[in-house]
């Protein structure tokens, strides 16, 4: 069998200083094409990768789960890498998530929560985010993970996934719960799933777009829609959830 075409995709929003240290660096080779879908921001992000040559595509709808969505709809390939060049993480992560699917997995999960990696709650005492996840995920997985990998860190953006495995997934396009949705579901269908390990450092400039308050109280209500069907996604004819 072939090997899946592979496109990455940089996500960005208001991310020029990250991108300025991590796109020079980015390790292109073996990808199909490479793009960023951006949303729209207003800091330099876009005029810097036409500056270096990757073609961007604005989001048409706010929200992480409609970035995910449109970088979908515009790449030609047949799997999907997602980076976010935000200085954090080693870029090196982009080769071994391609790799990875290259070898036949639907789903690919940069874990910081697996032996190996970490971020930068990890020397501190109190954790409340790593809990959140860890508690997150074990409830996700006691509910719907019936066989295959349990993802230990179900909130990370950093993955890849087949196009088509995504397209059955049939992921809402509002709101920020693009990685809770994708677990649940790649849980529902029994797709191939594997982690990699992932550090996390520290955000060296600005502030989080992703703030815990209002992120954590989508996410329990998302998954309680989820729990009683009411999600969008699960009430369209044909899907199998």
């Amino acid at each position: 069998m072939s090997k899946p075409r592979v496109s990455l995709c940089l996500l960005t929003y208001n991310e020029r200083q990250g991108c300025e240290r991590d796109v020079p660096s980015i390790p292109t080779e073996g990808f199909h094409e490479v793009f960023c879908v951006d949303g729209n921001s207003k800091d330099g992000t876009i005029e810097y990768m036409k500056e270096r040559g990757i073609t961007v595509h604005i989001q048409p709808k706010r929200g992480l789960c409609a970035g995910y969505a449109h970088a979908v709809r515009v790449s030609t390939g047949d799997a999907l890498v997602v980076f976010f060049p935000k200085g954090t993480l080693s870029v090196e992560l982009i080769t071994t998530l391609r790799e990875t699917l290259e070898e036949g997995h639907q789903l690919v999960a940069a874990s910081r929560n697996m032996p190996g990696a970490g971020n930068k709650e990890d020397s501190k005492w109190f954790r409340p985010r790593k809990w959140f996840v860890r508690l997150l995920g074990k409830f996700v997985s006691l509910v719907w993970q019936r066989e295959g990998t349990f993802l230990t860190d179900i909130l990370h953006g950093v993955k890849g996934f087949d196009k088509q495995s995504y397209l059955d997934m049939n992921i809402e396009e509002e709101g920020m719960t693009i990685d809770l949705a994708m677990a649940m579901r790649s849980y529902k269908l029994r797709h191939s799933r594997v982690e990699i390990p992932a550090f996390e450092n520290p955000r060296f400039y600005g502030d989080t777009h992703f703030t815990a308050a209002a992120g954590g109280s989508e996410l329990v209500f998302f998954l309680l829609k989820e729990l009683f069907g009411l999600n969008p996604g699960q009430n369209v004819p044909g899907v199998k959830f």
